[in-house]
């Protein structure tokens, strides 16, 4: 990649082809010169008070040299020392040294760095020349800020002033399948500093359309364009992704290892990938799309470049596809939805099942019964959050198993204390506007990908204005309502109101309707003749004001039913 690379509101600092290391070499570099050109545009379209102040005497290169010039000397001398007409009007240069500042926090800063030998110090090398980055930023600031000023700060505010996230990139030796030789020399993802709380802004904050099967091999379609790729390896439940993302959409790569587990050198070099995505391929189609490589045996998913899948949903859901996809074929049953473990103060231990399609009310279900429960539960254990799977064991007994380490949940729909109890590690979308998400770390991998045994599955009802849950009585009965997959829709995708998905599960399920058919027979049969209830619960979050939080009435008819 180029030294520094700017892209609407990202930005991207190679280390390993330029570092810095004092303010004179920031104020000197290309990338400083760049982000004055981009600081420039911004007030001449956002603040015609300041530009028109700047731009008064001179045109915008002429500024931009005399920007760079003042910085230099307020370095090195106090404002007295210096003869400058900018100084004259202190208070007008300190609003644009302000302006800057802010201007720079608000974009995505991302570093990267280059090395072949991730292991001891050169794993801790990068976080330790990102952090000395951020200090030298915030030194630089703060040293002109308070020279123009004229005073020292009252309040010093420990901000990240320079990266949001830096990754350390290193090539790997892998088993090329053959008819994939294209992503060759693309460099992988080996490990990822975040500084938490993280907060993402997309252009885009809902996701739209559909995830469809086509005839041939999108890897055909693939555009390289030499270091503008970087692969993150990942874990989506059992099985290995290798998830492309060009460096335009890096925002949605450094936020997939608090969703994923993060696969290591020795799984990408020792077993073939299960699934490939390529995600903001740039060739001008509107593409969301998988297709099945039987010959090697690999689900290969596409989306092309465009704003809108800035929107982390795109990411979650085309790595779930693909790994759902996987599953129907291996004979599991994807299931749209949550589970948690309850282990109660008394030794016993209940594995709850749910499912319902976006905004049924799951996560906030399992959210309600932690409250409620507090007192008689001892811990809780996130088995999955939103994917999972449901399977047949060796001794034919039906289990579970999830897809991801955290949970992407709706802050709207969220006790107002839960997004904050965990945000030191968490990931934020658009806080700030309808649809706002949060992506907080939920489980370890290990307990995400064993065998849990399932108590009880329920759907998640959202739209009837009942109270409680009830239970189905029969196969007959519960099947149906399972496989209509009905909600409300909250405008989370571009449906609202009333809707049906088959299963519930627009994400593989939808797309291979008559193989899932055949498993949700299977499932259900089994779920009955192993005396597994099976219900619905009413979540009434489709209904006005939450139907007077129902939800809560919910969670206690459930907590009292298993207790039971």
């Amino acid at each position: 990649m180029d030294d520094y690379y700017f892209h609407n509101q990202t930005v991207i600092i190679n280390y390993t082809r330029k570092y810095v290391t004092n303010a004179a070499e920031l104020v000197d570099s290309e990338g400083f010169h760049v982000f004055l050109d981009n600081y420039m545009e911004y007030l001449r379209t956002h603040n015609q008070i300041l530009y028109l102040w700047l731009t008064d005497r001179a045109d915008a290169e002429t500024v931009k040299a005399e920007l760079v010039k003042l910085s230099k000397l307020l370095m090195i001398m106090e404002p007295e020392e210096i003869h400058h007409p900018a100084l004259q009007q202190p208070e007008e240069l300190l609003a644009v040294i302000e302006a800057a500042y802010n201007y720079w926090r608000k974009m995505q800063r991302y570093s990267i760095m280059y090395t072949q030998n991730a292991q001891g110090y050169q794993r801790q090398n990068f976080i330790e020349a990102d952090s000395q980055f951020n200090a030298m930023v915030l030194n630089f600031y703060r040293t002109i800020q308070q020279k123009v000023q004229g005073s020292k700060n009252k309040v010093y505010r420990q901000l990240q002033a320079g990266t949001n996230a830096s990754l350390l990139l290193q090539d790997y030796d892998w088993d090329i399948p053959a008819g994939y030789e294209i992503l060759h020399k693309i460099p992988f993802v080996n490990s990822i500093m975040l500084r938490t709380p993280l907060i993402i802004h997309p252009k885009s904050n809902k996701r739209t359309g559909m995830f469809t099967e086509v005839n041939e091999n999108p890897i055909q379609d693939f555009i390289k364009n030499d270091d503008e790729w970087l692969c993150i390896p990942t874990k989506v439940g059992s099985l290995l992704t290798l998830a492309y993302f060009h460096r335009d959409f890096i925002s949605s790569c450094i936020a997939v290892p608090n969703l994923f587990e993060m696969a290591s050198r020795k799984d990408v070099c020792s077993r073939k990938p299960d699934c490939i995505m390529l995600f903001g391929n740039p060739d001008n189609k509107q593409d969301t799309v998988f297709y099945h490589d039987k010959k090697n045996d690999i689900w290969v998913g596409k989306i092309s470049a465009a704003q809108v899948i800035e929107y982390f949903g795109y990411t979650k859901k085309m790595l779930l596809t693909l790994h759902n996809l996987a599953m129907i074929q291996k004979g599991w049953l994807p299931i749209h939805g949550a589970m948690v473990n309850i282990y109660f103060k008394d030794g016993t231990k209940k594995g709850i099942m749910f499912m319902g399609d976006s905004g049924a009310g799951k996560s906030e279900t399992i959210e309600a019964l932690s409250v409620l429960a507090s007192s008689i539960i001892d811990h809780q254990e996130t088995v999955f959050d939103d994917m999972g799977s449901i399977h047949l064991d060796a001794q034919g007994k039906l289990r579970a198993q999830g897809t991801e380490i955290g949970a992407f949940v709706r802050l709207d729909d969220l006790d107002k204390g839960t997004a904050y109890k965990d945000m030191d590690r968490s990931i934020f979308f658009n806080p700030e506007k309808a649809n706002a998400r949060v992506v907080i770390p939920a489980a370890p991998y290990d307990v995400v990908t064993e065998d849990h045994e399932i108590d009880c599955f329920m759907y998640a009802n959202n739209y009837t204005d009942e109270r409680g849950m009830h239970l189905f009585k029969n196969r007959e009965e519960a099947e149906p309502v399972f496989v209509e997959g009905k909600r409300f829709a909250l405008g989370t995708t571009q449906e609202k109101g009333i809707s049906t998905t088959f299963f519930a599960n627009p994400f593989g399920p939808m797309q291979k309707q008559e193989q899932c058919n055949a498993l949700i027979d299977q499932m259900f049969d089994q779920l009955f003749a192993q005396k597994i209830p099976v219900g619905e619960i009413y979540t009434c979050l489709g209904l006005p004001d939450k139907g007077n939080n129902g939800i809560q009435d919910a969670a206690q008819a459930l907590l009292d039913f298993v207790r039971k």
